[in-house]
């Protein structure tokens, strides 16, 4: 563990000079976040640059309470005279508002005081040719996969890096640098006798670009995911065991942590009120959100509010164990936050995953589809048909029919339905192949069963 890091670029200090003006204008505690970084992004398609942005900014923003009245309001522009408007117009705005009980920063007794260095940074620098060109080789080597491989929405490469500082009026300073790299590709295949059109994509993001897989790679995934898909067939209404991909029942996931988000809970708007303690889910399933994995897409040392993030079990073997929360949502229920604040510029905070993750088990993907006689394996969702109080769940799907234990042919326009309370204790196997691409993540899942709507 390591002490608060020494500040730099005057951030520290230009911090300090607004709090101090925001309580002489009558500001009874306050915030303030500094975001600075620089951003790259460039899509190419069929081999030319279709969009290229490079940007590098900077936002401040500053949150006061008057009592328990609170406003919140950001800026670009750092100079003195602005940052004095900014100041005095936040605490006029939050004297205007209607007060808010539980309004207020957490108690200063909460701030982090110390943590890891959790290598979230990567001070790799890329030339704009080296990007463009990254982004053209993942799209080629798409194209050159297969003659069916005709077309392309593009091959992108996206690169950020910046910092985050956060000061408030208990004397809590915080700073931490994060960076990602990113390559996607979305290719369109056609199938010769029948002229039918499929698009898939593959994607990889990583904090450093060392870990990057090559874009040919993430390339030939795309095509081998596009061409897999041609000749799709409708199947007839049916319950049958359901497979979710990686992706599929990362979404699955991200459901989940809708429901036990603080701010839908104490309106009283999610399927798993009043849950704590109890048994939600099929006892194979153990979920974390961990805030301080080591080069987590989602890791971060102290959340929105300055609170120390941490590693919580969110279920346990099928329990609901912990919700999400930041301080304002935990008040709200009677709990304390979770380390869980997520906070944009100029935004108040909410709540927010880190690294939300399901525990593998120990079945290949293989395995579980060598399991099913008949049934589907789920590999992309379409819509939004959930209903988040209620649990019932409606969506498009695509995949693969799976016949005897073995893919027999890919399937698309199709509903899968049911209710996600259900859905969650029907998981029968949880697979191996968890990867991290996103802050939710999950390995494949089969359901025991589930109806699929087709013809």
């Amino acid at each position: 563990m390591s002490n608060l890091p020494q500040q730099t670029n005057g951030y520290a200090q230009l911090a300090a000079d607004v709090l101090a003006r925001a309580k002489q204008c009558g500001a009874t505690e306050a915030d303030i976040v500094v975001a600075d970084g620089e951003t790259f992004s460039v899509q190419v398609r069929v081999g030319v640059v279709d969009r290229l942005s490079k940007a590098r900014e900077k936002r401040l923003g500053l949150r006061v309470f008057v009592g328990k009245r609170s406003a919140t309001t950001s800026t670009s522009d750092f100079s003195v005279d602005s940052l004095h408007r900014l100041v005095d117009e936040t605490c006029t705005l939050a004297k205007a508002v209607v007060p808010d009980e539980v309004s207020g920063l957490p108690e200063a007794s909460q701030m982090a005081t110390d943590w890891p260095d959790l290598d979230l940074y990567d001070s790799t620098k890329l030339g704009t040719d080296q990007q463009i060109d990254l982004a053209k080789r993942a799209e080629s080597a798409a194209l050159s996969a297969d003659p069916r491989m005709t077309n392309s929405e593009g091959g992108e490469f996206d690169s950020s890096s910046g910092r985050v500082v956060l000061a408030n009026s208990h004397g809590f300073v915080g700073e931490y640098r994060s960076s990602s790299f990113s390559i996607s590709v979305s290719p369109i295949a056609t199938d010769v006798a029948t002229g039918g059109m499929q698009r898939d994509a593959w994607y990889e993001v990583q904090r450093k670009f060392s870990l990057m897989a090559s874009p040919e790679s993430i390339g030939q995934e795309a095509a081998r995911r596009t061409l897999r898909r041609l000749g799709g067939r409708k199947v007839s209404t049916k319950r049958v065991p359901v497979i979710f991909d990686q992706d599929a029942a990362g979404s699955l996931l991200g459901n989940l942590c809708s429901a036990i988000s603080g701010y839908s809970l104490y309106k009283r708007a999610s399927f798993l009120l009043d849950q704590l303690g109890n048994r939600i889910a099929s006892e194979h399933l153990t979920i974390y959100d961990d805030g301080r994995m080591e080069g987590g897409l989602g890791s971060r040392p102290f959340d929105g509010e300055g609170l120390a993030t941490r590693k919580n079990t969110i279920v346990e073997r099928g329990v609901l164990k912990s919700y999400l929360l930041d301080s304002y949502s935990g008040k709200k229920l009677g709990l304390s936050s979770t380390g869980n604040a997520s906070r944009s510029v100029g935004e108040s905070p909410s709540v927010g995953p880190t690294n939300f993750y399901l525990v593998p088990g120990t079945k290949t993907l293989q395995e579980m589809i060598g399991s099913v006689k008949e049934g589907l394996y789920v590999t992309e969702l379409i819509g939004f048909g959930i209903n988040m109080v209620t649990g019932d769940y409606s969506r498009g799907a695509c995949g693969f029919w799976i016949e005897n234990g073995e893919l027999a042919y890919p399937v698309e326009e199709i509903t899968i339905a049911g209710n996600l309370k259900q859905m969650f204790t029907d998981i029968e196997t949880v697979g191996s192949d968890l990867v991290f691409r996103s802050r939710i993540a999950s390995p494949s899942l089969k359901l025991g069963e589930l109806m699929v709507a087709g013809n």
